[in-house]
């Protein structure tokens, strides 16, 4: 078995290419469940209709990453430290390989994403084209955009490539655009928050250390929790909308960069990438109107003043999900290690217990239980990074592992164009009008 990813995965696409084959001719025909006109005019929720290799979401027990839960993969991928959390490195290795790495082929990935890693000049160049005051993630995705002249993928489409080999350049660009992530979003945190404040890369350091300290925090459990942040945060099975625009506009062959900023653009949205900022003004207005030394009562007294006004309350529900999402409870399990006291994580953490049954009483969700945001603002508060509006771009940069890996695949298996069908109301109208005639 090789020892580094790119051979790897060499010898697993052609196994993975017959089976595609043998499902395709076996099991073709059979019918993976019925839609409703409801499913296409809501959004598609619960059509199964996207093949998605890296992670499926399971509504009672959570993500899984390539049939791996997240405590199993705490405890089974390398980690910096004994005990720690696991590198996202592993977690890039299994999201495209299926296969638990060993520390050795971790430190593989770690070096060949080091060697990667430099962003040409003109990069910079774009985004300083942008006022300090543009939003972190506009500025994102123009420096995705500008890495794009780097594309191997398009140069070797231009040149002329055989259809079975367009995962080797998906490959080497999904690869650079993974190891200069971090260095583009340092930079963007630094013009906008520090002055323009830059701190060097360290080249004797894991990829998530490595990015805290080019962020400017140098505390180790900092570095911990950005281990814990990226790798949790890697992906989520393909439907939600980051994911499925990454996976939709790569079908028309566009490169892995013009594919991961649309992507980005996506996850910019206030109902995908935002949440995480919601719960934290939730949590400061609360502490505005009702102070930091906040009662159960007085929390359940607010959380029924925000019901009644008409809002949800952040952080609590998911549109899979029906019981707590892994990813709050890792989250929970590290601030109950490393900041039991923490006044925040307190109130957070009553609310866990406080939520659910108010909720619940309304007899209408499906859900009522924390899921990851209502946890990751907390955290990366109580350790310095304050800066709301970044903290999408951190979602960004961990999100691409899982959707750069599966990207990979969508070429290495040879997936056609995205195309469903749409309709109209009229079509909708008569359809349904002649099927209960009938």
């Amino acid at each position: 078995m090789a020892s580094d990813l790119r051979s790897r995965l060499e010898e697993l696409v052609p196994l993975q290419r017959e089976r595609l084959k043998e499902i395709k001719k076996n099991y073709g025909k059979v019918s993976l469940g019925d839609t409703t006109v409801d499913m296409a005019i809501g959004g598609m929720r619960g059509i199964n209709g996207l093949l998605w290799e890296a992670s499926l979401l399971d509504p009672d027990e959570g993500i899984r990453f390539r049939g791996f839960s997240l405590p199993e993969c705490q405890a089974k991928l390398p980690a910096a430290k004994e005990g720690g959390e696991p590198l996202p490195e592993g977690f890039l290795w299994l999201l495209l390989t299926g296969e638990v790495p060993t520390k050795e082929q971790v430190d593989t990935v770690t070096a060949d994403l080091r060697s990667r890693s430099k962003v040409p000049g003109h990069v910079f160049d774009v985004i300083n084209a942008f006022p300090v005051t543009a939003h972190p993630m506009t500025q994102l995705t123009a420096g995705v955009m500008a890495l794009q002249t780097e594309s191997e993928f398009a140069k070797a489409y231009e040149t002329g490539i055989h259809k079975t080999k367009y995962w080797e350049p998906i490959y080497e660009d999904a690869m650079n655009l993974i190891a200069r992530l971090p260095e583009v979003a340092a930079f963007i945190y630094s013009r906008t928050y520090k002055g323009g404040v830059l701190h060097e890369a360290d080249p004797n350091v894991d990829y998530a250390a490595n990015f805290a300290q080019m962020l400017g925090f140098q505390d180790e459990l900092m570095h911990e929790l950005m281990r814990l942040y990226i790798s949790i945060h890697s992906d989520h099975e393909g439907g939600n909308v980051s994911a499925h625009t990454v996976h939709l506009v790569g079908s028309a062959l566009s490169d892995p960069y013009l594919s991961f900023a649309a992507g980005m653009n996506g996850l910019a949205g206030p109902l995908h990438g935002l949440a995480n900022q919601e719960v934290l003004r939730w949590l400061q207005e609360l502490v505005a109107q009702v102070g930091s030394d906040v009662s159960r009562k007085q929390l359940s007294e607010y959380v029924y003043k925000t019901l009644k006004s008409g809002k949800v309350v952040p952080g609590f529900g998911h549109a899979v999900l029906r019981n707590t999402d892994p990813r709050y409870m890792c989250q929970r399990e590290f601030a109950l290690k490393h900041l039991p006291n923490d006044p925040m994580f307190k109130m957070v953490s009553d609310l866990f217990e406080v939520v659910p049954p108010i909720l619940l009483e309304g007899g209408k969700v499906k859900n009522p239980y924390p899921n990851v945001d209502a946890h990751s603002g907390v955290l990366l508060q109580y350790f310095g990074l304050t800066e709301q509006n970044f903290y999408t771009v951190l979602f960004g940069v961990a999100r691409a592992l899982g959707v750069l890996s599966q990207l990979i695949w969508d070429r290495a298996l040879g997936l056609p164009i995205e195309r469903p069908k749409s309709m109209t109301f009229e079509y909708i109208e008569n359809y349904c009008e002649s099927k209960f005639a009938a």
